[in-house]
């Protein structure tokens, strides 16, 4: 194992498929990028986090440990070992824009994000596996592998056997708001994917208690925001309903994209757009900024 991979090799590797390669796409006509430039936090293999989202979720939910075990056919890795690789892939401003204008359909561009930006995201987990691979690093991209599916959680109904949002929430990277999109320093119009390797590099700090720290409505009570946003009325000051939520998209958004923008795919995104944390953390009384 290459042991002297750092932090700032890891960022380098996203930074430069994102400005780089010709995956990131939205495969319009003009080929616009994707997604701008990335932000990268770490969480270790062993931190309780992930024994906490097990049991919160179903034992259905796989912790880093246990994927990578299971891809390697390894039961005598440590999770001490492991490290969890988490980042957050940011809208473009074009997208941003785009979609902040609707108020029940999304944008094309958005539709294209949510489609053709997730295959640069399937594109991405794999370029950063491999490129470990060639340093002689065992990794696995956990939405990638054959374990991964949805499941019915209990206590949380549709939920998956692996989360993105939860990997980037144990990296740092941001807490959850009303929608239950995650809240970043890059706001929460976004897509996020991770990957866990056999390497040690220092967790990031999470500088946060409160998994809905960033939110306003759950900090202040304020906002809100979301909720208009909602053309589906999926949510409330209860939170978000799975279930309204995927009835829009299924068969209403999917419709829609495949008649007028002509591909199969779907997208709404609203609720992440023309709000106050569309593009970073929101300002509050407490002293956050979207720096």
């Amino acid at each position: 194992m290459n042991d002297k991979t750092t932090g700032r090799d890891i960022e380098a590797i996203l930074e430069d498929f994102i400005s780089r390669d010709p995956a990131n796409t939205l495969k319009n006509e003009v080929n616009e990028k994707a997604f701008d430039k990335p932000l990268v936090g770490f969480a270790s293999g062993d931190d309780p986090i992930f024994e906490e989202y097990k049991d919160h979720v179903g034992p259905f939910y796989m912790t880093p440990w246990e994927i990578f075990a299971l891809t390697y056919n390894d039961l005598e890795i440590k999770p001490d070992e492991l490290t969890v690789i988490s980042y957050i892939l940011p809208q473009t401003t074009a997208t941003k824009k785009d979609n902040r204008k609707e108020n029940f359909y999304p944008s094309e561009r958005w539709a294209r994000a949510r489609i053709f930006g997730e295959e640069t995201n399937t594109a991405l987990r794999r370029h950063i596996v491999e490129s470990l691979k060639a340093k002689s690093i065992r990794a696995v991209a956990p939405a990638l592998t054959p374990q991964f599916n949805v499941r019915i959680s209990p206590e949380y109904g549709f939920s998956s056997t692996w989360s993105e949002r939860h990997a980037a929430y144990a990296a740092g990277l941001g807490t959850f708001g009303l929608c239950d999109g995650l809240i970043t320093p890059l706001g929460k119009a976004m897509r996020t994917g991770s990957v866990v390797a056999q390497m040690h590099i220092p967790a990031t700090s999470r500088p946060y208690t409160d998994h809905r720290a960033y939110c306003l409505y759950f900090a202040e009570g304020t906002c809100k925001k979301c909720i208009s946003r909602c053309p589906a009325g999926a949510i409330s000051e209860s939170g978000k309903n799975k279930q309204i939520c995927k009835d829009h998209l299924f068969p209403v958004t999917s419709s829609y994209v495949k008649q007028n923008f002509g591909f199969d795919g779907y997208g709404c995104g609203l609720c992440q757009t023309g709000v106050p944390c569309e593009s970073g953390i929101p300002p509050g009384k407490n002293g956050r900024s979207d720096s």
